[in-house]
């Protein structure tokens, strides 16, 4: 076990990470641990709520949430990326990427802030619903400056002071876990869960070419730290670097690469999870057209007895069209 701000004889003693240790080697990290324990029990406080009231949550949800949501950030601030961040840069980089991709998609599946709608009471909730059609979250939340916060979160990471510093200060290391959060769910959350919070233009095609562009854009920081020609945190891991670890540029390369790696895997279920909703939300638009057609044919007024038979509400466009297309299509249709 070893903890941020460790000092150099605690970091010397770090065994060789192997295959096996990459799974067996953990640490506590308090503040994330009571932020999954908070987040999970409020969520789960929220499910129960519901179902008490016979209302269903899917569990599809729950799982995400649980599962890709907490679970991520409990993999990235305690598994071996934890203990191995301050001597070896990949774990570091990978740790990063987790919390500003992979965690913010698992829980914006669980859709949370629906369920907090939903579970509050009418005024609690009212006033969820208040805080993020709000102008400073609308402001965030735009796609635009949204995908912008991810990419400079990222380049100021890695290439200003900041992740240097967080190496050596254990509450900067933790600020910077949060940051990184924060800036991946300004993004993730309302393109997938909160539509209010969207502006009007932003169609599910047009989540869907964002995401697509999200996707290009989060491969940019991967490529910038493989292809780097100065090391980041480079006097850190010089020092640092214990004798089994691989060259320190290496390593960054490595780093770089699963960044990359990882992001472009990230893109791809959560383009899907933008088309299954786009797939839904068609689904239930033709059902209510459905529905509104068979009510006005309900509603018609039945012929009176010897009347010419009403015209068909429901004839194709080219049998009561007039216009050359029409014609054509009439004529070649008597011809048949």
């Amino acid at each position: 076990m070893v903890g941020h701000g460790v000092t150099e004889v605690a970091v010397g003693q770090l065994a060789e990470l192997t295959g096996g240790r990459v799974l067996s080697s953990w640490r506590l990290d308090v503040p994330a641990l009571l932020l999954a324990v908070a987040l999970g029990a409020l969520y789960g406080w929220g499910v129960a709520r519901l179902r008490r009231r016979g209302a269903p949550w899917p569990f599809a949800r729950t799982a995400a949430f649980g599962l890709l949501g907490l679970g991520g950030l409990i993999v990235a601030t305690m598994s071996s990326l934890a203990v191995y961040d301050q001597v070896l840069f990949w774990p570091a980089a990978v740790q990063n990427v987790l919390l500003d991709l992979v965690v913010p998609l698992g829980l914006a599946l669980g859709d949370p802030l629906r369920l907090a709608v939903e579970a509050l009471p009418g005024w609690a909730g009212g006033r969820v619903r208040r805080v993020m059609t709000g102008r400073v979250v609308r402001a965030l939340t735009f796609p635009l400056v949204s995908t912008a916060l991810v990419l400079a979160t990222e380049l100021t990471v890695y290439f200003t002071p900041y992740f240097a510093t967080a190496l050596r200060v254990g509450w900067l290391h933790e600020l910077m876990y949060l940051h990184l959060l924060a800036a991946g769910c300004l993004f993730v959350v309302p393109v997938l869960t909160r539509e209010e919070t969207l502006p009007s233009w932003c169609t599910h095609p047009v989540r869907a070419a964002l995401v697509f562009l999200d996707g290009i854009v989060d491969a940019v920081p991967g490529l910038v730290v493989m292809t780097h020609g100065t090391l980041i945190a480079g006097a850190w891991y010089l020092h640092h670097a214990p004798s089994w670890s691989p060259d320190v540029r290496h390593d960054q390369q490595v780093g770089g690469g699963a960044m990359l790696g990882i992001a472009e895997l990230v893109a791809l279920p959560f383009l899907l999870a933008v088309l299954f909703q786009w797939a839904r939300a068609e689904r239930a638009r033709t059902a209510v057209l459905d529905r509104r057609l068979d009510a006005e044919l309900a509603a018609a007024p039945a012929p009176e007895p010897g009347a010419p038979p009403a015209p068909d509400r429901v004839r194709p466009w080219w049998e009561t069209e007039q216009n050359d297309v029409a014609a054509r299509i009439r004529h070649h249709n008597r011809g048949h």
